[in-house]
């Protein structure tokens, strides 16, 4: 057995079986040579609550445990009313040790398996149990026994006792289930996923006690090293630990972070010194106000972040270094030349930091590879998607302390490349579900409080937690709006977008660019899909100021389109298929005039309405009301409702100025608006209702059949709520309508949010998040998740999911 993760497992398997205990010092009979105590106190609860443990039963699933696990099969034939200590040594072969106070009973063997043997200076006892032997003897009311002669033999003989061992005992809560010693001669690599920091180096010993329950460890302690400068804890020293605050600024798509702080940093950098024996002050400009530090984990390479209590002096420190790459999100980007500072002079905290860039957030300077990753930091602070705002993070941190000289937290993927790299396992361990694992040390004076939690997450935790998915740069600035299009061949997602050239992409909804296009002009409106070979292949359709295009998946033109026009289309395409039989008409406005289209790019004849007598000012519309089909086509003037052939249905009864607000079916009816701002609607008999709103001339209308959205200036109106927004300026409302809820966005453009909220206008959970452009929203996985899509930067495109 070499590592400490075994030894835990181990101790959790050896009381399996059913025992009662009561509290008795038997610390004497400790082996000398144990790099590794475990100390049982309820033995019953221990049992009870470790069988549960989902942690354990991972740690269960290794071979490397089940190889050592044979080791003890002893311990199913141990029965004990007293509290047990085991002793682990791990230098060679594994050695382990007990010692108990003696019980009526204490192995039910029957006589062929135990035999009597005489060694030095005492008598002892062989037990065979399946193929392992153990050694055993009783001195006064106390057994002590070991798998090996020569390691009874010394604990016997020794009449030097393990004083260290027993003082650490001395701290532990008798009241705990079990608690554990491990020296800085265990077998323990490293508590931390930075494996510069090894245990052998952090401290001389830590014990700490144990609360195992069905979905967490809670471990608490102590850890003591000499006052010299041999034992890395020593560098807090003299200092106080301050409120760690990375998690306000860790993007939660990280793998974790180490948060070190400090009320001098000048203390503690001295104290690293003297720890590295190097006199190194390279950083000490940068760092002088500091009092916390760490870095970010990802495996794209780490961040190093700067929390200062001054920010202008550590902008001021960067003076030099003022050389601007880029700015995201209204944040500068700075080239930094001194790219390995932070891993020379900060060793062994930070070892894995390229700082070739640099941003200021708040109080914050972050340092990163690349200027996509402070970009993915920039984001997820302001979308406030950091550690800080999740629900799992706050639930773990609520159980250790807010001030902490170290801090660590772990994604799951950290946490088990951590235990396996003590376990020597490569086996899946399945520890999805521990979103936020953390350990934490707390200078005191000569020693530090140790506190680390290992704790499942709730399904419920994530709700509503709204991430980041990927974000894309196209070549020139984004055109339009991003839209989601379906891909045929395997139900999922894509995005359409256009450049400012008039490039049109196609994205996956990973992120790669599929295939891009070169257009004669603008989309106008959104890019509608259609199956126009009835064979469930969908093609893109859509119309620019000339053309008519209709596009394959592959982006190639299908015959006979483009169709081009002289005169200028004025409206975007519109497709009806008014019987859901792939049946298309597409409309094509020209001014005042309309031209029908089959899918097939041919004239329809026989539709009689050619011309309005002023301009057409929203695309026509097809509305189904009972078995009725109506087609709308709106001017300033007039509204004409029409069959399918053209010809009047409905005679509207008032003329009405209209605005250019589309017609909506709205309570088996039709409802528009006016140009100064009131609701117009209009029964299927042509009588006329007008409204007054709090509308003003410049607004906007959206419904389902049954949810009427508007907006004026800040003012939005979701059915009767009305919502007092920001002064600041909005794109059109967007209403959804997915897995039977109604969703309404709004993005200000001014500020740089996107809103979304319910039908009972109550705003989505974490939202606003950042966004430039009004967002296409749609149920994209298979998990049932929404993801939407908006313009982030001027030629970026984000996808957030909401989980």
């Amino acid at each position: 057995m070499k590592h400490f993760w075994y030894y835990l497992s181990i101790v959790f398997l050896f009381f399996s079986c059913n025992s009662d205990s009561k509290k008795v010092k038997v610390v004497d009979f400790i082996s000398e040579n144990a790099d590794i105590v475990l100390t049982i106190n309820n033995l019953e609860g221990f049992t009870n609550n470790l069988n549960n443990n989902d942690f354990l039963s991972s740690l269960n699933k290794t071979k490397s445990y089940q190889n050592t696990v044979a080791q003890f099969a002893f311990i199913k034939n141990l029965k004990t009313k007293h509290p047990i200590y085991i002793g682990i040594n791990s230098k060679k072969e594994t050695v382990f040790s007990f010692t108990t106070r003696l019980s009526d009973s204490i192995f039910t063997l029957d006589s062929t398996k135990r035999k009597s043997l005489q060694l030095k200076g005492f008598s002892a006892e062989e037990i065979l149990i399946d193929s392992l032997k153990i050694y055993i003897t009783k001195k006064d009311s106390i057994l002590i026994g070991s798998n090996t002669k020569t390691e009874l033999e010394q604990i016997i003989n020794s009449k030097q006792k393990p004083e260290h061992i027993k003082n650490l005992i001395n701290v532990q809560d008798k009241n705990a289930a079990f608690s554990v010693i491990a020296t800085n001669n265990s077998p323990v690599k490293s508590l931390f996923k930075n494996e510069k920091i090894t245990f052998s180096n952090f401290t001389n010993s830590l014990t700490f006690d144990a609360d195992v329950s069905q979905d967490q460890i809670i471990l608490n302690g102590i850890t003591k090293a000499t006052d010299s400068s041999n034992s890395l804890i020593n560098v807090f020293k003299n200092t106080i630990p301050q409120t760690n605050q990375l998690a306000q600024i860790t993007p939660s798509n990280s793998n974790g972070f180490l948060s070190l702080t400090y009320n001098n940093y000048t203390t503690f950098k001295n104290n690293l010194n003297a720890f590295t024996k190097k006199n190194d002050t390279l950083a000490n400009s940068l760092l002088k106000h500091s009092i916390e530090f760490g870095e970010v984990y990802f495996e794209s390479g780490n961040l190093f972040i700067i929390n200062t209590k001054d920010i202008i002096a550590t902008e001021e420190a960067l003076i030099s270094e003022q050389h601007l790459v880029e700015t995201y999100r209204n944040v500068d980007l700075f080239n930094f030349s001194n790219p390995e500072i932070f891993n020379n002079t900060l060793a062994p905290f930070i070892n894995k930091v390229e700082a070739n860039h640099y941003c200021v957030l708040d109080q914050f300077v972050v340092f990163a590879k690349t200027t996509e990753a402070l970009e993915n930091v920039i984001a997820n602070y302001q979308n406030q998607t950091t550690f800080s705002h999740r629900d799992y993070y706050k639930t773990v941190k609520s159980k250790i302390s807010n001030d902490a000289s170290i801090l660590q937290i772990l994604t799951p993927e950290s946490l088990e490349a951590t235990v396996k790299h003590n376990l020597h396992s490569e086996e899946d361990l399945n520890l999805k579900g521990y979103k936020t694992s953390a350990i934490q040390f707390i200078y005191d004076r000569d020693f530090a409080h140790f506190n680390a939690i290992f704790k499942k997450a709730k399904q419920s935790y994530r709700d509503n937690i709204i991430s980041e998915v990927f974000n894309i740069k196209i070549e020139n600035d984004v055109l339009n709006t991003p839209q989601f299009v379906t891909n045929h061949t395997n139900n999922q997602k894509e995005i359409i977008v256009q450049d400012i050239t008039n490039k049109l992409y196609l994205i996956s909804n990973n992120g790669k660019i599929l295939w891009t296009k070169q257009l004669d002009g603008p989309i106008l409106g959104e890019v509608n899909q259609i199956d126009m070979y009835k064979n469930s292949r969908l093609q893109l359709a859509f119309a620019t100021p000339h053309r008519a295009y209709v596009l394959d998946r592959n982006g190639k033109d299908v015959d006979p389109f483009p169709l081009k026009f002289n005169n200028e289309i004025t409206q975007p395409l519109a497709v009806f298929d008014y019987d859901k039989r792939h049946k298309y008409r597409l409309f094509v406005t020209q001014g005042k005039n309309v031209l029908l289209y089959d899918a097939k790019g041919k004239t329809v004849k026989g539709f009689e309405f050619e011309s309005a007598k002023d301009l057409i000012n929203t695309p026509p519309k097809h509305i189904r009301i009972g078995s009725k089909d109506y087609i709308v086509v709106k001017t300033d003037n007039h509204l004409h409702i029409l069959s399918r052939r053209g010809k009047t249905r409905v005679n509207v009864k008032q003329q009405l100025n209209y605005s250019n607000q589309p017609v909506f079916e709205f309570n088996n009816g039709f409802i528009t608006t006016t140009n100064n701002g009131k609701l117009a609607t209009i029964d299927q008999n042509g009588n006329v209702n007008v409204a007054n709103t709090n509308l003003k001339e410049k607004h906007q209308l959206v419904t389902t059949t049954k949810t009427l959205v508007s907006q004026s200036e800040n003012i939005l109106n979701i059915k009767d709520k009305t919502l007092n927004l920001d002064l600041a300026n909005y794109t059109t409302p967007k209403l959804f309508y997915i897995n039977n809820k109604i969703y309404v966005s709004v993005t200000d453009i001014q500020n740089q949010k996107t809103l979304l909220y319910d039908s009972n206008a109550k705003m989505i959970e974490n939202f606003p998040v950042y966004g430039t452009s009004s967002i296409d929203l749609n149920n994209i996985d298979t998990d049932n998740k929404l993801e939407f899509v908006t313009k982030g930067e001027s030629n970026n495109i984000l996808v957030y999911k909401i989980n």
